[in-house]
């Protein structure tokens, strides 16, 4: 599709609301929902790529408490004609309809390729891809596996959300420790999967989160991979104007 003319389209990712505490992620919920409102005159379409929550797991007639102002303002800007596509996080994976339902946000389980302006893009979270990483690839078919799931869902909502929530938060992504610093193009996982995949197809911009750093690495045949860094630290986000992809941090004063 070709993007409307003077319209955009923004990605942004990883913004593990509900950690460390509350408190402190009301602090960084506020901020994300000012740059929303400050996207809203001229997006097009708006990318999530996952870890929005810390935490999240769709009972049939429960979710995670908190959240309001965000889910209310995706709502809104939902409402008012723009997309947004959410791709699930190794942190939000248990997702299932009501994104979709309640906020007419089309959710991913997997990378896919978009097209827009006669670019490509490969779209997704970025867990699980790339060589290594096995003791997690194993965990991750785990927890997506529908009986766990199952029996997951037996647990009253009270103790298994305050459960999920424990059991997130004792994870170091959050800390970002693994990712302060670029490792290198030989020892990138994604940029291996990303070369890996370019022997087959030509993709112009490999656009991920996960990672938590923000990166813009040029690959062969003038392709890109990007990491959109995170909502803890960076305050980065990326935007496509219909030529080029920019990395950018927000800055609320200038919102």
């Amino acid at each position: 599709m070709d993007i409307s003319k003077d319209k955009k389209i923004y990605f942004s990712s990883d913004n593990h609301l509900g950690a460390p505490s509350d408190q402190e992620s009301r602090i960084r919920e506020r901020k994300f929902i000012l740059w929303l409102d400050s996207i809203k005159e001229d997006a097009e379409i708006i990318f999530l790529l996952g870890d929005l929550f810390d935490f999240w797991f769709e009972y049939k007639h429960s979710i995670p408490k908190g959240f309001t102002r965000t889910l209310g303002k995706l709502a809104e800007l939902s409402d008012s004609g723009i997309k947004i596509y959410f791709f699930v996080g190794n942190h939000d994976y248990w997702m299932n309809d009501y994104f979709e339902k309640e906020l007419g946000i089309k959710v991913f389980k997997k990378p896919e390729v978009f097209v827009f302006n006669s670019k490509s893009f490969f779209i997704g979270h970025g867990d699980g891809l790339g060589p290594g990483d096995k003791g997690y690839k194993r965990m991750k078919l785990i927890l997506s596996n529908p009986f766990f799931i199952w029996m997951f869902k037996l647990i009253h909502p009270d103790i298994g959300i305050s459960l999920g929530k424990y059991f997130s938060q004792k994870n170091k992504l959050i800390s970002g420790e693994k990712d302060i610093s670029f490792k290198g193009e030989d020892n990138e996982w994604l940029i291996k999967y990303c070369k890996k995949k370019l022997d087959k197809d030509h993709i112009d911009y490999f656009i991920f989160g996960h990672r938590h750093l923000p990166i813009t690495h040029s690959l062969k045949n003038k392709s890109k991979y990007i990491n959109l860094g995170d909502w803890i630290s960076h305050y980065t986000f990326g935007v496509f104007d219909g030529k080029n992809f920019n990395l950018r941090s927000f800055n609320p004063e200038n919102a």
